[in-house]
């Protein structure tokens, strides 16, 4: 499969888990820590689940707007997506993520909201990302 590349952002991390990571433009910098439940210190710092979690969720916000651009139903002003991210070792060896992603659109019909949320899924790139391989659970709250 190819992309037509419309954006491109490049970050380097050093230190790993217990580090910095930054964006080479400038635009975005963190301190890094690896939280208790695996083995660090879980001190001041951001980790990579967080950040993963994050930019899923505002990813997964633009998504269903670009549907709704489309014809489906208007994304209101205050939806919103909480997206929990979790990782732990994977049956088959290594390690492994686990995803879900609360959706609310307030005011919006149940029905046109899992069809909304539904048809994010398959655009969000994400959701395209690690489906087949992460499981991601959908729920319209």
């Amino acid at each position: 499969m190819s992309v037509k590349v419309l954006y491109k952002t490049t970050a380097k991390a050093t230190g790993g888990r217990d580090g910095t990571a930054a964006t080479l433009d400038g635009a975005f910098s963190v301190k890094l820590a690896t939280p208790r439940e695996l083995g660090g210190g879980g001190g001041a710092g951001n980790n990579p689940e967080q950040l993963f979690a994050a930019g899923y969720a505002a990813c997964f916000i633009g998504a269903m707007k670009a549907v709704a651009a489309g014809g489906g139903p208007k994304v209101p002003a205050d939806a919103s997506v909480t997206s929990t991210v979790g990782i732990g070792p994977r049956s088959e060896g290594g390690f492994g993520l686990d995803i879900d992603l609360a959706v609310s659109l307030p005011g919006l019909e149940r029905a046109d909201a899992e069809a909304l949320v539904a048809k994010a899924h398959q655009v969000c790139p994400y959701s395209n990302a690690t489906r087949g391989n992460v499981d991601v659970r959908l729920t319209v709250v």
